[in-house]
């Protein structure tokens, strides 16, 4: 199937006559997007939507292997991928990488951090060492940091650009057993936050997503990553989220891919310095 010119809607609310006219606007159509992490659960995800919506993906990453696999089925169905190992902690690799695009692409319309953060739940802050709980916070801060700052530089001389981020929106909480995922998400909402106030003069909007337990993505390996060997199973995991979400249910990968879509594209013209809640009613602000 064609991620391009031949994108099917399925939902039954929607007429044919609506199905054909939202056939002829892809919303990203002419637009280049970096997405670090694109070989996750989450990156893979937002990269194929995006790509459906035609842009031209860069993806990057440390696992060339999951940037391949989801380049591969990009450009299988009629997309535009292109694929670079680098670790978005590495200060170079993230300038020479986004030069590198513009070289090749002309310009940079989106940057996305997906990145892996290693974030620590489960241990109760008095019990947690310093470096579990720093991990998040620096890897979050530092990566956000570097990657949006590589392509607002970029995004300054067009005088557009949009720059994306996503988080569990424990930032303002105070769950216990939430560790360092609290700590990272405030520390990497607040940059984002001034950031958006630095770059609005100049055009490049600055935006974020609220999400929790993405359903596809609640794999053992990494409940486990995150919470040691006490977490729950997938399943079990789901079914707690859904428990507390105003929906009854846990969010899915299309939720967090569609919403990116339409903050990347021109119709969220007039949001900076916002996050969008995708948890599903999980969290309510």
């Amino acid at each position: 199937m064609s991620f391009r010119g031949s994108r099917r809607f399925t939902s039954c609310n929607m007429t044919n006559h609506q199905s054909k006219e939202a056939n002829l606007t892809e919303l990203l159509e002419g637009k280049t997007a970096i997405i670090y992490g694109g070989g996750g659960g989450i990156g893979g995800g937002v990269a194929r939507t995006f790509a459906r919506e035609g842009s031209k993906v860069f993806l990057a990453g440390r696992s060339r292997e999951n940037l391949d696999a989801v380049a591969a089925e990009i450009t299988s169905g009629g997309g535009s991928a292109e694929v670079a190992v680098l670790d978005a902690l590495d200060e170079q690799a993230v300038d020479d990488h986004v030069h590198d695009v513009v070289s090749q692409a002309g310009r940079v319309d989106i940057s996305f951090n997906l990145i892996n953060r290693g974030d620590v739940q489960g241990t109760p802050l008095v019990q947690m060492n310093t470096a579990d709980l720093m991990r998040a916070v620096d890897n979050g801060l530092r990566s956000n940091f570097l990657t949006a700052r590589a392509a607002a530089r970029r995004m300054i001389e067009q005088g557009s650009g949009v720059i994306l981020h996503l988080n569990s929106a424990s930032g303002a909480g105070a769950m216990p057993g939430m560790g360092s995922t609290g700590p990272a998400d405030a520390a990497t909402e607040s940059l984002m936050r001034y950031l958006a106030a630095e770059l609005g003069p100049h055009g490049v909007r600055v935006c974020g997503i609220w999400t929790a337990g993405v359903a596809e993505t609640l794999s053992k390996e990494k409940l486990t990553a995150v919470g040691g060997k006490n977490a729950p199973e997938p399943q079990t995991a789901q079914e707690m989220i859904a428990g507390m979400a105003a929906l009854r249910r846990a969010p899915r990968l299309a939720d967090v891919a569609e919403t990116a879509v339409f903050l990347a594209s021109d119709r969220a013209a007039g949001m900076t310095g916002t996050m969008t809640n995708v948890t599903c009613g999980l969290v309510l602000r």
